[in-house]
């Protein structure tokens, strides 16, 4: 028996027709287009466009979106919900939703249940991970554990410890994992139980408000502090035995390490470590200039394995398998090929889950991946809004936290826009009448290079909001780069590596590496090429998170909606756009730890004062201010003075900000300055505006607001937050969202320093 042919679907009446066009097939669209006259009222199309959008299965795609938007309320709360309570909410309000199924109000009850669903689910989540969190810095402790991972990065190499025995003098507590950066070449293997010494450091917070939270990141990964190794690390006989677990991490861990000698033996520098990053997920030997290029031009998805990634290792195995199954004609009359090739395929795609790692945004991946493989597998329509609900609805109850990763999001954006384009964009292209010219066109793959235009420019476009938001920049030329490279991508340098994987066993693996370089070669050409072009680096200042939620919103209305209604979304994205181009600058941004403070000068640029440890916070501070300069710019010192008790610089108004490092800075700064930054005790009677230790412990960074004499602060850590990867200060102060001098501002405003007037920094 050959293939079965799909079923026909059921049939849904004119409700469900509604729901898939608009108008409905068959219907007139006369009306739509005579005289005024003839138009029905805009009440009655309203009607029947939310009937239309309320139709039989209408209501699926949209549950996931209620669920996420249960997590994000989640997170946004102050303290920690009471597990019980949101548990027992989220179970009263699906049971309430049952039970009105046949309900006119079904709907709402569906969403407000799904809403309660998530943020229940996110609780459960945070309480199955919940570990110690070093609250300060910790010097000469004493670790010992197993290593769980290792990864090899271009400088230094890191190493995951679960963590056995931990002994300091100023710590009693016991912290279950712990990230460590190892001298190069000095990580032990994973499995290992080991011995070592090692600075902690707490989880890193936001390095400016609103930005991305480090340490609810790594909560979720079972992490407690970071830090470094200070001595030598000694290998020794573990107490007990490692586990299933840790023996299939190092298992895996000796495959990568050993697919990554095969490539080295063929390839080398960034060939070697973007070939690597493909295929077992390791990114971070990568130079720095390639992958600053890769991101510029809009090609940094294809280091991070993603959707694309899953999608190309199933594709290619199941269309060889189907070919090959295809080759056997007693196979291809009376055997379900088809479905074959798409279980190979699926264990194909959970095999590359393994290999790279099962970081949570291959999860997601691989969820899709299976969810669309499983519906060519039962005969149904393998990319629909379903199949994307479905996926989404997977990803977010196995791991809610994935919500507010920065992956998760351009992900699932790029899928919508793309699962749109299929279902209403490429049909209209495939639809368009024939003709000589357009059948030319069709046969020199005129189709094909529009549908990949189309494809890059809807991904790219979905992606924007969220790039803009975490990364504060765009991609201009991000069309040109991925069509240019990701041709040879997915034709030469992804079936190359599952080659090379197939044939390594039998040492037959190098002529397909060099084959992979080449393709290499040239997307890094493409993204130099692209990175050079002028205006390639589409700087945007950041913005607050109601633009980007709103946004969001804008994309699910038009990506879900299939009526006129989802113009709705451009209008909801235009307003998104105007808010986030409205957003005022800071005036002041002072590090977490008081030794970085930026000063907006009389140029409206950032003139920064530091002590030199703080590279990563002044780039990430340049890039939210869309500041072209590098953290080592000397023009980032003019109109800075420093010496060692301190520093001092003007702000636009001509006031001085002062950040002492000594005590005997302290009194002089309170006289003369308008605001002092310190890490001591400030004196009663301190006339400036002061942020102490105090202060920047328990709110971490501070942006601050010129407000007349006053400034307005927003802090990274609102007053009163108390959550697991950020837990509440026992001494908890209560402090004034202004900050205002301690005395009149004639204190302040004294004559410029003679080393500010010259611009020296000492």
């Amino acid at each position: 028996m050959a293939e079965p042919v799909r079923p026909p679907g059921r049939r849904r009446g004119i409700a469900g027709a509604m729901a898939d066009v608009w108008p409905p097939r068959g219907a007139s669209g006369g009306a739509l287009v005579a005289g005024p006259a003839l138009w029905p009222s805009f009440a009655t199309r309203l009607q029947d466009w939310v009937r239309a959008e309320a139709g039989a299965g209408r209501l699926l795609p949209w549950v996931p979106v209620a669920f996420g938007a249960g997590i994000a309320l989640y997170f946004s709360a102050d303290h920690e919900p009471v597990l019980w309570a949101s548990a027992a909410v989220a179970v009263v309000l699906c049971a309430v939703a049952v039970l009105m199924r046949r309900h006119p109000l079904f709907p709402a009850a569906v969403m407000i249940a799904a809403a309660a669903s998530g943020f229940a689910a996110a609780t459960v989540r945070t309480a199955h991970v919940a570990h110690p969190v070093l609250a300060r810095p910790l010097y000469g402790v004493s670790l010992s554990g197993f290593v769980e991972a290792r990864d090899i990065r271009e400088r230094s190499d890191r190493i995951v410890l679960r963590v056995a025995s931990m002994e300091s003098q100023r710590n009693a507590i016991t912290l279950a994992r712990v990230r460590l950066a190892v001298r190069k070449g000095a990580a032990p293997e994973v499995g290992s139980f080991v011995q070592l010494k090692a600075r902690l450091l707490p989880p890193l917070a936001p390095v400016r408000p609103g930005s991305y939270d480090f340490a609810r990141d790594i909560f979720f990964q079972g992490i407690g502090a970071s830090g470094f190794v200070t001595g030598a690390i000694t290998t020794v006989a573990p107490p007990q035995a490692a586990g299933p677990g840790l023996r299939y991490a190092a298992i895996m861990q000796g495959l990568r390490d050993t697919i990554d000698a095969r490539i080295r033996a063929r390839l080398g520098g960034d060939e070697r470590a973007i070939a690597t990053a493909l295929l077992t997920g390791r990114r971070d030997a990568i130079t720095p200039d390639v992958n600053d290029a890769m991101f510029i031009s809009g090609l940094g998805h294809v280091l991070s394995i993603s959707g694309y990634h899953m999608a190309v290792v199933a594709g290619v195995v199941f269309f060889a398998m189907r070919a090959l199954l295809a080759l056997i004609p007693g196979l291809t009359v009376s055997h379900p090929i088809k479905k074959w090739a798409a279980a190979a395929a699926l264990v194909a795609a959970a095999f590359y889950l393994l290999l790279s790692g099962a970081e949570v945004a291959t999860q997601r991946s691989f969820f899709m991946t299976a969810v669309v493989l499983i519906a060519v597998m039962v005969d149904r329509r393998a990319i629909t809004f379903r199949t994307l609900a479905v996926a989404a609805m997977i990803v977010l109850v196995a791991a809610p936290e994935a919500l507010v990763h920065p992956s998760f999001q351009m992900s699932f954006a790029a899928t919508l826009g793309l699962v749109a384009l299929v279902q209403f964009g490429l049909p209209r292209l495939l639809a368009t009448p024939d003709s000589s010219a357009t059948q030319r066109i069709a046969l020199w793959g005129g189709r094909e290079i529009a549908m990949l235009l189309m494809a890059s420019l809807v991904a790219g476009l979905a992606t924007t909001p969220y790039a803009a938001f975490h990364f504060h920049r765009i991609t201009p030329y991000g069309v040109l780069a991925n069509l240019a490279a990701m041709p040879v991508v997915s034709a030469l340098v992804m079936p190359a590596g599952l080659l090379g994987l197939l044939a390594a066993p039998f040492g037959l693996d190098g002529p397909f590496w060099s084959l992979m370089g080449w393709g290499i070669d040239w997307m890094i050409a493409v993204t130099r090429w692209v990175a050079a072009l002028p205006g390639a680096v589409g700087r945007i200042t950041a913005f607050g998170i109601g633009p980007m939620v709103l946004a969001s919103l804008g994309l699910i209305l038009f990506g879900l909606l299939r009526t006129p209604l989802r113009w709705s979304g451009a209008v909801v994205l235009a307003v998104a756009t105007v808010w986030a181009g409205a957003t005022p600058l800071p005036d002041i941004l002072i590090s977490g730890d008081g030794r970085a403070v930026a000063v907006r000068g009389g140029d409206g640029r950032l003139h920064v004062m530091r002590t030199g440890k703080d590279v990563f916070v002044v780039k990430e501070w340049l890039a939210a201010d869309a500041d072209a300069r590098a953290p080592a710019d000397s023009s980032l010192g003019d109109g800075v003075s420093c010496d060692e008790a301190g520093c001092v610089a003007a702000s636009a108004d001509g006031r001085f900000v002062a950040m002492a490092l000594r005590p005997d800075a302290v009194a002089d700064d309170c006289a003369r300055a308008a605001l002092v930054v310190t890490a001591r005790p400030a004196p009663v009677s301190c006339a400036a505006a002061v942020v102490d230790r105090q202060r920047l412990q328990q709110q971490g960074t501070l942006m601050l607001t010129r407000h007349g004499n006053d400034f307005v602060v927003t802090p990274a850590r609102a007053v009163g937050t108390d959550r697991p990867w950020w837990p509440a200060p026992s001494e908890a102060v209560e402090f004034e969202p202004t900050l205002a001098p301690r005395a009149p501002s004639a204190r302040v405003q004294d004559a410029t320093p003679p080393e500010l007037e010259q611009g020296v920094e000492d």
